[in-house]
């Protein structure tokens, strides 16, 4: 694990939106972490089209945990 730093407005803005979502705000950073890279690899799909994505990719990493 790493530390990644972020601007104050940003911590903020994560904060928020981790209590919104009842999320630690490690999770919510991680969160659209991992949606801003589906973006980027991925720029043509939708929003609704990279969450799917995105759960897909979970589903996939616990079926092999599972193993």
């Amino acid at each position: 694990m790493g530390i990644v730093k972020i601007s104050d407005a940003l911590h903020d803005e994560v904060r928020v939106a981790s209590q919104g979502l009842c999320r630690s705000i490690n999770a919510q950073a991680e969160f659209w972490l991992k949606l801003g890279r589906a973006c980027e690899l991925n720029p043509t799909l939708s929003g609704a089209e990279l969450l799917k994505l995105l759960v897909e990719e979970a589903r996939s990493e616990h079926d092999k945990d599972r193993r």
